[in-house]
């Protein structure tokens, strides 16, 4: 008599044999629909899950980003008197978190591709909620760097992850705005935070005897606890298992991302390791990974932004008051650019001017005091980095698009090593290094400058590899015997 527990290998085998029959014929049944109406299941299908998908997403990211960032409106109360800092022990407490961060990508964007993504981001965000609530608790600079630390530690699966699981659903093209709009909640979180923050200092100050940078971490960490429990239930998984869809909107789903790059999205056709001997093979991957970095470093000054605005002159609740519409400026800057970077199907183009922009930003704060002028360059910093990042991160995405855990290997690793640049970049700008922040602004004007060349050389890296698969196309379909259909265009890179 067989072992029971033998039989179960054949069992999964001819379940997923019979669920890919069923698919190939549903494909077959798309095939044979008129474009009008594939158009239009595509509309149906894309408002569905801008639906489940993006507020979400947007929400989550806003408190993910403002769970990390509010140290540094934290500071504008009495966190430093209280905790007994001084010299660079604010920059330690910043970077440290990135030091947990990164330990976490890579292991975490290769477990979200065997769990389901909506189980997975949604605990995520309840313990980075648990944890950042636990920063109001903290009496000492040692305690406070600790929960730093695991606050990283348990804040690093969501970006990455929920990057990958946009890539898993929308075409290249659409990609582009929905990472716009994901990453929008960073301005927002930078609006919002500033807004909140003075609205708690301001009125909460000693309320029950607590100060008033303690509510700001217990209020917006229950925040974050709510939303994530809520998101749990509404977020989708994957196309071919996602439950509040059909069988044939499931299938659609998976024929449209096949369509874009001719391959299907597979969860389990390779494994793991694989995935990522994969994306370590591709030479591309180490120039995306230097644009990532060096990007991310030209927007350390986030951390201290309202620092920065500090040295206006202003008072610390009025200061708070005047980052916020910097951060609006910025939302509607980076909404506007990543529409137009996926109408043109331009990544590289966008990256350059906006990389140029900030540029110019940090070399004016730098460069003046003039009260107005400085002003000025605080918006032009933020709108020019934080927007030319949010097109580097759908471009990584497009870049590498299957199979599916090569794909969730290389947004990791990219996201991992870029993030390094911030466990150093949190030194370039000390306190004494105040009004001009000389040290800090005048790196980080060369370091835009060269984001816009290294986006320049992916540009004539992308062109390169278009023209040699274009070559091996024409070399291919003059094999082909004339009056037989020739297969539609293949895959491009973008550039």
């Amino acid at each position: 008599m067989a072992d029971p527990g033998s039989e179960k290998p054949d069992i999964d085998q001819a379940s997923q044999t019979g669920a890919q029959e069923r698919y190939d014929g549903l494909f077959a049944q798309i095939e044979d629909q008129s474009q009008e109406w594939r158009d239009e299941q595509s509309r149906k299908l894309l408002r569905k899950m801008d639906l489940h998908l993006i507020p979400f997403l947007v929400a989550m990211y806003l408190l993910n980003f403002l769970d990390r960032s509010n140290l540094a409106q934290a500071r504008q109360g009495t966190l430093e008197k209280d905790l007994g800092m001084g010299g660079t022990d604010f920059n330690l407490a910043t970077s440290i978190f990135f030091v947990g961060y990164l330990l976490m990508q890579l292991p975490s964007n290769l477990l979200i591709t065997r769990v389901r993504p909506s189980l997975y981001l949604g605990s995520a965000m309840v313990m980075w909620g648990v944890v950042s609530t636990c920063n109001a608790a903290v009496h000492s600079f040692g305690s406070l760097v600790a929960v730093r630390f695991i606050l990283g530690f348990v804040e690093a699966p969501f970006f990455p992850g929920a990057v990958f699981l946009m890539s898993s659903w929308y075409t290249r093209a659409e990609l582009t705005r929905r990472i716009s709009w994901f990453y929008s909640g960073s301005a927002l979180a930078n609006m919002f935070g500033g807004l909140l923050a003075a609205a708690i200092l301001g009125n909460l100050e000693g309320a029950r005897g607590v100060a008033g940078w303690r509510w700001l971490f217990i209020i917006e960490g229950v925040v974050t606890i709510g939303v994530a429990t809520l998101s749990t239930l509404i977020l989708p998984d994957y196309p071919h298992s996602t439950r509040w869809l059909s069988e044939e909107e499931r299938a659609f789903a998976a024929w449209r991302l096949i369509q874009d790059v001719n391959e299907a999205d597979k969860d389990r056709s390779m494994t793991v390791w694989s995935g990522v001997q994969l994306a370590v093979k591709d030479y591309r991957l180490y120039l995306f990974i230097l644009l990532q970095h060096v990007s991310l470093v030209s927007q350390t000054f986030q951390y201290f932004f309202p620092s920065i605005v500090g040295t206006l002159g202003y008072g610390s609740i009025v200061t708070l008051w005047l980052t916020a519409p910097v951060w609006f400026a910025t939302f509607l800057v980076s909404v506007a650019v990543t529409w137009s970077s996926s109408k043109t199907n331009d990544r590289s183009i966008h990256i350059i001017v906006l990389s140029l922009l900030a540029a110019v930003g940090n070399a004016i704060a730098t460069g003046t005091t003039n009260l107005g002028a400085r002003f000025f360059a605080m918006f032009l910093m933020p709108m020019g980095a934080v927007s030319a990042y949010q097109i580097i991160v759908s471009w990584v995405a497009n870049s590498f698009p299957r199979p599916l855990v090569k794909r969730s290997a290389s947004i990791a690793i990219c996201n991992m090593i870029g993030n390094t640049a911030t466990i150093y970049g949190s030194y370039m700008y000390p306190a004494p290094a105040a009004p001009r922040y000389i040290p800090g602004g005048s790196a980080n004007t060369v370091i835009c400058v060269l984001v816009a060349l290294i986006a320049f050389v992916l540009r004539i890296v992308h062109q390169r590899e278009n023209k040699k698969l274009a070559e091996a196309e024409a070399a291919a379909a003059a094999q082909v015997d004339e009056g037989v259909d020739r297969p539609a265009p293949g895959f491009r890179y973008v550039v």
